[in-house]
């Protein structure tokens, strides 16, 4: 697979089994610099198995999270638009074969119908997903989707960011999503294990490893410079995927000056129609979740790790204070889900979901633990994306802009959709935070906040 050297990544592994204290303490002492991690230190803190050693990785992958970005956590939630797919993968309920799925592809009324529902809910980040169906106008279909989300609205209320994850693309379709006006373009590798790779995409165009690594280099030479990448945890060895998928990042950062904006961590999970779903072969405990989640955030500091639903509240809870910035909240992951009866959203989703709550019920669990909720897209409206924006999350200088917004959009939100409790606890969160700002910084919340009780909303800086 190109960019993927596995024997390195063996060998790596290899040197730093059972890791003495003192090598992850130093391993740690330069991750709380902010500064990124090479591959042989993110092998060491991998392999690191003694309580002690794995307490103080948690600790500091907090303290980085922190301060790189501050207490907030960004919400979206995942709408999908079709689940006509041309590949067969073996985790997959929306693989072709699979006849126990119902197929469906959105029209742009179905869209936006789809996109007022989580408007009124107080959604205002989206990602868009679709299969990977053949077809001469599948691009046009996104581009139109894409618009179809962005005219969606509800009072004063529109979505902010639409984020897409859709089959890779040549370099001239990219261009033509990018003027669409999507955030970020995510693609998950799924495994970087080429055997594994060939063997769970049996066939369509996704069975071609090479040519989806290379689909994120055709998206940043398209101009797309926010990407997001991933692993389907599970697949293969966990650290294997974790040193390879910084390996991946490794050659991104040597190409275009820049790696992703966002990882994403899945778990398998299981999915109608899919037995090997159920019986996951390389299946990735909780504790092993969390310590591979603590060290890409060490790994790469400023970049954003995003947690689905298809984790337990529990695990989700625990995971805000070791790295995660992102979560999606009160998915469905059924074309129409968020229309469709439960009897439809059981049967033709992608995969079983284990977190179930409402964003109300999300956003004041954040809250309660002094987390900011936020739906804040300014970084992308103030084109404060790319290189860009790691020249401010490198220092932590982002930190006080996505505090700031996240406040603002907290409000917006409490005034307009949340229930009681929730806007008790919310307004008091904010008192509390404004006290600890600057001057400066408390008169400009001041005048934000004022201009929410106007009526004035989607401000930020």
């Amino acid at each position: 697979m190109k960019h993927i050297n596995e024997e390195r990544i063996h060998e790596l592994l290899h040197r730093a089994d059972c890791p003495a204290p003192a090598e992850v303490d130093a391993v740690l002492a330069k991750a709380l610099s902010l500064k990124r991690l090479t591959l042989e230190e993110t092998a060491v803190l991998l392999c690191a198995d003694e309580a002690a050693s794995v307490a103080k990785i948690y600790a500091a992958a907090s303290k980085v999270k922190e301060a790189i970005y501050g207490k907030r956590i960004v919400l979206f939630a995942p709408l999908y638009i079709s689940n006509v797919c041309a590949n067969n993968c073996l985790y997959c309920a929306f693989k072709a074969d699979n006849r126990q799925v119902k197929r469906k592809i959105l029209s742009q009324d179905e869209i936006r119908s789809q996109v007022e529902w989580l408007l009124k809910r107080g959604h205002k980040r989206i990602l868009m997903v679709a299969g990977e169906a053949a077809g001469k106008d599948l691009v046009q279909y996104y581009v139109d989707s894409i618009k179809s989300i962005y005219s969606a609205a509800v009072g004063p209320h529109r979505i902010k960011r639409v984020n897409i994850n859709c089959a890779p693309l040549s370099e001239e379709e990219f261009r033509k999503v990018k003027e669409a006006g999507i955030g970020t373009y995510q693609l998950f590798q799924e495994t970087y294990h080429e055997e594994t790779y060939r063997r769970v995409h049996q066939s369509g165009p996704k069975s071609d490893p090479d040519n989806r690594i290379d689909a994120v280099d055709r998206a940043f030479r398209a101009g797309i410079d926010d990407i997001g990448v991933g692993v389907l945890y599970g697949l293969y060895d966990y650290r294997f995927e974790t040193l390879a998928l910084l390996m991946h990042i490794e050659h991104l950062e040597a190409a275009f000056n820049v790696g992703p904006h966002t990882i994403s961590v899945p778990r398998i999970e299981p999915a109608v129609g899919s037995e090997f779903s159920q019986q996951v072969p390389y299946k990735v405990s909780d504790e092993e979740f969390k310590n591979l989640v603590a060290v890409l955030r060490l790994a790469v500091p400023y970049t954003g790790i995003i947690l689905s639903t298809r984790e337990t509240p529990a695990m989700r809870n625990e995971l805000f204070g070791l790295g995660v910035s992102q979560i999606s909240a009160e998915s469905r992951t059924a074309p129409g889900g968020y229309s469709a009866s439960s009897t439809e959203k059981d049967t033709d989703t992608q995969f079983f979901l284990s977190d179930t709550r409402s964003l109300d019920e999300i956003i004041g669990l954040l809250m309660e633990k002094d987390y900011i909720p936020s739906f804040c897209a300014a970084c992308y409206r103030k084109e404060r994306t790319g290189e860009t924006f790691m020249n401010l999350a490198k220092p932590g200088t982002i930190k006080g802009k996505c505090s700031m917004n996240a406040m603002v959009t907290l409000k917006e939100y409490l005034d307009d959709f949340a229930s009681p409790e929730v806007k008790s606890k919310g307004y008091k969160l904010i008192g509390n935070l404004k006290k600890d700002l600057d001057e400066g910084s408390r008169q400009q919340l001041s005048r934000f906040l004022a201009d929410i009780d106007k009526g004035v909303r989607d401000a930020y800086v």
